[in-house]
């Protein structure tokens, strides 16, 4: 085939191309969702003696809001520091009841670095979302005699 009939040829399927192909129509682009930053509630923990386990327990809770839902909320950790503010450990909360707003975890006193009876911890409770975002609260934890 010469290279002229295949211009030729080339030139005649293009119109039937396009004219048969599918139109695109673009609208707006779509406006981004705002993602808001998680908002502590109410936080609370502490220890107590229990004496099924004979040991203490160390508890953490929190109840975190979020702009775009509870679910929006993926961790709550509390981070427990000494009195001269160093850091000592991490524990994890999770959703262990119906309400999805709602963290908590306790753990025995025996697998942790911490002393039922030490008045100078503090604690941070801390959310964080899907996207990153966080939200602290502080507070000394309550301990029982």
């Amino acid at each position: 085939m010469s290279s002229l009939k295949a211009k030729l040829l080339a030139l005649t399927v293009l119109p039937v191309a396009v004219l048969t192909g599918c139109v695109v129509e673009v609208g707006p682009d779509p406006q981004p969702v705002p993602n808001y930053v998680p908002y502590i509630d109410y936080a609370d923990g502490g220890c107590y003696w229990d004496n099924h386990y004979a040991d203490h327990i160390w508890y953490f809770e929190a109840d975190v809001s979020d702009g775009n839902g509870a679910y929006d909320v993926v961790e709550v950790w509390a981070d427990v520091y000494n009195d001269r503010g160093i850091y000592l450990e991490s524990f994890k909360l999770f959703r262990e009841t119906p309400s999805p707003s709602f963290w908590f975890s306790d753990w025995l006193e025996y697998y942790s670095m911490l002393e039922c009876g030490w008045q100078d911890y503090t604690i941070d409770i801390v959310a964080y979302d899907a996207l990153g975002e966080f939200d602290l609260l502080t507070f000394r934890p309550y301990q029982t005699p």
